[in-house]
């Protein structure tokens, strides 16, 4: 691989203006793409195969005036102390109001549906849209607002929230700040404005490429609101990474005497095979969310996996082009270090030499004071609560947070998740009977507040019931109540479903739970063998799949004791906010670090393999390889870092813990895991590390990510190639 590499790095180098010409073309076809054939994101999922999901599609097929898909609204009224909702006139006037607003197709006061609070304080109206919530306008959320303001002038309290009323995301600068720190990062490992732009024009050119390819497919398929949002994040991140690796070894070939052209060649051989590999485990991770079956997040994953390839695709081909045009200009001017031939540049950053010696020489004390530390930053993770996000994760002072809790308030806590039980009773000798006798039997369950009465479809063979549970939708006795309903015996001729937010999450979480070890099984079995042809080792793989685990669990912990418990909430800015883990994260944290896990691996055990091939003692190669490496691995971790965390600002709960966790585990994985506990076992290992059995070793093809092959045919592949 790495001879092929290093024609194409050079045969970029040389063809830098067509292969500039092409990536800029690319580009330029994504963004008319984008600006002419894209559509809008989508706000709501599916999850094939769960009871809800059946259930919600058997409404939509039976009982479509339900309006299972329409966008729904609750307006929230509180009447001052000592007064009541029926004393101000106020209600009715902002009702008729919202039912005059645009896409509004009904409203339900409060005083005919009978939801007013005990004391008479506190009532909502159920506002029902004839567009589903991705459709509703901003000038029907306008309308709203404005229908309103009376009622608050007057001294009434009105919130609202609902799926329709949502608030948007305000243009964040999330990406900039990424890309702010990014340069910094650059310019200080580099110490040239040059050497540090390149790999920040390449990845801007790359992401743009992958963003306005996604953006414009939004016109064809329906694309997540957040999928765009998490391609942008990873590709950003590994598309800096990976053009900083590769502009690192062009650096240290240039200091080692060799011509621009050799340079880039070598460089892409070399280090360009780290990357190449380091992307196939990013790619393999994301697009293995397949065995989940959940469209929106495979769909998310394969998205990201596309900003991947891209990535690796701009590193290869248009980092040397542009490198053509920079030549020697991308080094420090004075610093040649010319070595015997085949022999590495001598040039060690003496901070990262100093640290792998110093845990080289007590291996086992650093050892164990580090994976206890982890594991104890992991402890929280026993208490991880899945959930879907809703209106009691809202800032406390959003309407949509206000609205939450004065209903709770007022009716209770179960009044915000309340449950839609659909009964099928076409087969049911007496339909009308079947209903009421399922009422009646979910009223005898535990923690249940009310049952509505039975409403029916024009057919008369489905009947829907809103069931009030007494707890809130996170809480453990509502999934209790949602099992027991099921559990529940069908009478004769009917079947009974629950469906609604609250068994939509409840049911989302059971299934990512499910399939959370089979995600596992094939990601870790996919990159064991990959990275086992990599590194010619049974023993390094293994390793770097046991510090991921110590990176994931550290990484969870973490996220239950910020988001759940609330642990320094103000500092990350979700203070009041802390509820359930949302459920899709943890398994696409999972892939996602996975990847960019193993990125690190590779990387840095490649240089120590290196030094180990080339005949260095094994204490020494881990030494020599770490110094090479732990420069620019520094520099790509605090790179990633800061792109990641500068996500937690987003308004979208799963961007916001996605980002933290991302920002975190990456800190945890380059500077704790890869460059403590990987020197450390690899010290205790010693040449062991190493072993491969000589039967597997002679049915493993070469891959040659050393570069072995450019050292000795080096001199006959520039021959061939100025011919």
């Amino acid at each position: 691989m790495a001879t092929y590499l290093y024609r194409l790095g050079r045969l970029a180098f040389r063809r830098r203006r067509f292969v500039v010409l092409i990536w800029l073309g690319l580009l330029a076809a994504g963004i008319a793409g984008a600006a002419t054939l894209s559509g809008p994101t989508a706000n709501g999922f599916s999850i094939p195969g769960t009871e809800s999901q059946r259930a919600a599609d058997l409404l939509n097929e039976r009982f479509p005036q339900a309006g299972a898909d329409d966008a729904t609204a609750r307006i929230v009224f509180q009447a001052p102390a000592g007064q009541k909702l029926t004393d101000s006139p106020q209600v009715r006037q902002t009702l008729d109001r919202i039912a005059a607003a645009p896409q509004v197709a009904r409203v339900l006061d409060p005083f005919s549906a009978k939801a007013v609070s005990a004391d008479g304080r506190t009532g909502y109206a159920q506002v029902t849209y004839d567009v589903g919530a991705a459709d509703v306008t901003p000038e029907a959320k306008e309308a709203v607002d404005a229908a309103i303001e009376p009622a608050r002038a007057a001294g009434l309290t009105v919130e609202y929230g609902g799926d329709a009323l949502q608030p948007q995301d305000g243009q964040q600068l999330t990406e900039v700040i990424g890309l702010g720190v990014a340069a910094v990062v650059l310019l200080i490992t580099f110490g040239s404005l040059i050497a540090a732009g390149l790999p920040l024009l390449s990845a801007i050119i790359g992401v743009g490429i992958g963003a306005t390819a996604i953006t414009a497919l939004s016109g064809f398929v329906d694309i997540g609101s957040g999928t765009p949002i998490l391609a942008l994040m990873i590709g950003l991140a590994v598309s800096i990474d990976y053009a900083l690796f590769i502009m690192s070894r062009y650096r240290h070939e240039l200091r080692s005497g060799l011509e621009p052209e050799e340079a880039a060649g070598r460089a892409v051989g070399t280090a360009g095979s780290a990357v190449v590999f380091a992307g196939l485990t990013v790619v393999i991770a994301l697009t293995g969310l397949f065995v989940v079956d959940i469209p929106f997040l495979t769909q998310m994953g394969l998205a990201a996996a596309f900003t991947v390839v891209i990535a690796v695709g701009i590193a290869l081909t248009l980092l040397p082009a542009l490198l053509g045009f920079a030549g020697r200009r991308v080094g420090n001017p004075g610093r040649r270090v010319f070595t015997r031939p085949g022999q590495p540049v001598a040039e060690r950053p003496a901070l990262g030499r100093r640290w792998a010696g110093f845990v080289t020489r007590r291996p086992l004390a650093v050892l164990l004071v580090t994976v206890i530390g982890l594991g104890v930053l992991a402890i929280p993770t026993t208490d991880l609560k899945l959930g879907l996000p809703d209106d009691s994760t809202a800032a406390p002072d959003s309407t949509q947070r206000k609205a939450y809790d004065l209903l709770s308030e007022g009716f209770g806590p179960g009044f915000n998740g309340p449950l839609m039980v659909v009964v099928d009773a076409g087969a049911a000798p007496n339909p009308q009977a079947a209903a009421t006798s399922t009422a009646t039997a979910i009223r005898g369950l535990a923690d249940v507040t009310m049952v509505g009465p039975p409403r029916f479809n024009p057919a008369g063979n489905t009947a829907l019931l809103t069931v009030i549970p007494a707890s809130g939708p996170s809480t453990t006795q509502t999934h209790d109540l949602v099992q027991a309903i099921r559990a529940l015996p069908d009478l004769d001729g009917t079947d009974v479903a629950v469906t609604g937010a609250t068994a939509i999450s409840i049911d989302i979480s059971d299934k990512l739970g499910g399939a959370l070890a089979p995600y596992l099984a094939l990601i870790v079995g996919l990159a064991y063998l990959l990275l086992m042809l990599v590194f010619r080792s049974v023993l390094v793989p293994l390793k770097a799949t046991l510090g991921f685990l110590l990176t994931v669990a550290a990484t969870f912990g973490a996220v239950v004791a910020v988001f759940q418990w609330g642990w320094f909430a103000g500092l990350f800015g979700v203070a009041g906010q802390t509820g359930p883990v949302i459920s899709m994260l943890p398994i696409f944290l999972i892939g996602v670090v996975f990847g960019l896990a193993m990125d690190y691996q590779i990387f840095l055990v490649t240089r120590m393999r290196e030094e180990h091939v080339h005949g260095a003692a094994a204490r020494d190669a881990v030494v020599d390889g770490f110094a090479h490496g732990a420069r620019v691995v520094t520099a790509a971790a605090v790179i990633m870092t800061a792109v990641f965390s500068g996500f937690i600002l987003s308004g979208q709960a799963l961007i916001r813990e996605m980002g933290f966790g991302l920002a975190l585990a990456v800190a945890i994985d380059a500077f704790v895991v890869r460059m403590t506990v990987v020197p450390a076992v690899m010290a205790l290992l010693g040449r062991r590390a190493w072993y491969l059995p000589r039967w597997l070793d002679r049915l493993l093809p070469t891959v040659d990510v050393e570069g072995d092959a450019l050292r000795r045919d080096a001199p006959r592949e520039s021959e061939l190639i100025a011919r």
